[in-house]
């Protein structure tokens, strides 16, 4: 198999080159005509904002990852990129790649959520362009199948792998049903607004979002349909939430021990969660000793992360083994393809000779004789070839060395003269 590609990832290349060469939907858009036009006969081009990975079959035998890697790098010049920041792939390599990128256990973060999305988006985007054919069709319903077979069938997305993630995990432990709760987001940042992004994705019954800029918290808050509180007054309306997040950048807290005494007394100490993601922290961990207060910071929280991970890494054996099925799966098919063109000239060769006997005794014997010798004679045929050509598809399948391969169909092709399909010797002895 000639698939080749590279990728550029965060095995091989800081966070600022990964992020300057991420390509845009409209940047792949415009790039799949060029590839198109110099490189590849089909392909597929991934970018997300870890990993710019472009794969595909080469349209001359001279084309090399050297051309890829030019060509991506004209499209897009990155300054300090160079050809050392790309790993290449070629044939299994190239598959078995792919397959794990879909799987999520070439991720940054192992078992990632995000990527086989990615994927399933880059390979319409192949598809919408004409730049899928026969084989790269294959390939790629083989990697929606293997991503989506991990994870049913392995734990390799289970548990919370970011601090905001693990936070909410621990909310639902203690709140049963979120969409009965409100919170409070402190902070606008990354970290913030992925915290709402997952409670407002569990379903929270009422969203709130605070910041230091409003034209930040507007922007969240707007994404999310989530309500504003002004950074000026959130300390006063604290009580009115069940559950308070904090992620922001101040160097000293933002809640005290006695600002949550307040609360509490406020909320006639009915339960209240803090989760403090911030680095450093904006809650007091004495609040933490308060009745009915439950607290958690960073520290807690990445106790749980690790443990995800750790699980998540036990996992990887079980995805490589569903892996290994899939391109077991994936080249015996394409393997088969090797004889496919052997297996339709030895069925033309009998079609033909059969068609031929068959025309020289259509006006010798009834209709209803005619019918009855037609079905024997396919009949007769397709057990003659049954053998033959479960033989070859089995030869390729099996995975056996290309040269077997050649040698098995050279010799089928020589024995019934298969590339010299008109009239055999024994016809024209026969009429002469």
């Amino acid at each position: 198999m000639n698939l080749i590609g590279v990728s550029l990832n965060h095995k091989s290349a800081n966070i600022d080159i990964r992020e300057a060469l991420h390509l845009s939907k409209n940047e792949i858009l415009e790039l799949i005509p060029i590839l198109k036009r110099d490189l590849f006969s089909e392909g597929l081009v991934l970018s997300t904002c870890n990993r710019t990975e472009i794969f595909g079959f080469p349209k001359d035998v001279g084309i090399s990852y050297k051309d890829i890697q030019k060509t991506l790098i004209e499209y897009k010049p990155v300054p300090g990129l160079n050809s050392g920041n790309f790993i290449n792939y070629f044939s299994c390599s190239a598959v078995k790649h792919i397959f794990n990128v879909a799987c999520g256990i070439d991720s940054l973060i192992i078992g990632d959520s995000q990527i086989l999305g990615q994927v399933k988006e880059s390979i319409q985007l192949s598809d919408d362009l004409n730049f899928s054919g026969n084989v790269s069709k294959r390939l790629f319903d083989q990697v929606l199948r293997v991503g989506k077979r991990a994870i049913k069938e392995t734990l390799i997305g289970e548990g919370a792998v970011t601090v905001s993630y693990a936070a909410v995990q621990i909310i639902e432990k203690i709140f049963a049903n979120l969409n009965r709760r409100s919170a409070l987001v402190i902070g606008a940042g990354e970290t913030g607004e992925l915290a709402a992004i997952h409670l407002r994705d569990k379903e929270i019954g009422k969203l709130s979002i605070t910041n230091r800029s409003f034209d930040k918290a507007k922007i969240v808050a707007e994404k999310l349909r989530a309500d504003i509180v002004g950074f000026e007054d959130y300390k006063e309306r604290l009580h009115e939430f069940d559950i308070v997040v904090s992620a922001t950048s101040s160097p000293a807290f933002l809640l005290t021990k006695d600002d949550i005494k307040s609360v509490m007394k406020k909320r006639r100490r009915a339960p209240i969660v803090l989760m403090d993601i911030a680095l450093p922290r904006d809650i007091d961990p004495q609040t933490g000793n308060i009745d009915n207060v439950f607290y958690n910071d960073i520290d807690s929280l990445n106790v749980i992360v690790e443990e995800n991970l750790q699980k998540r890494k036990e996992e990887i054996p079980l995805v490589n083994d569903i892996i290994m099925e899939e391109m077991v799966a994936f080249f015996s098919w394409f393997n088969s393809l090797r004889v496919v063109p052997t297996i339709k000239s030895f069925r033309s060769f009998f079609e033909e000779i059969t068609q031929d006997e068959l025309r020289k005794i259509r006006h010798k014997v009834t209709d209803e004789d005619f019918q009855k010798l037609e079905n024997m004679t396919r009949r007769l045929i397709g057990r003659l070839m049954h053998n033959p050509t479960k033989k070859l598809k089995e030869i390729a399948e099996n995975g056996i060395e290309t040269q077997e391969v050649s040698n098995t169909t050279a010799m089928l092709i020589d024995l019934f003269d298969l590339n010299n399909p008109s009239k055999d010797e024994y016809t024209e002895e026969r009429e002469n």
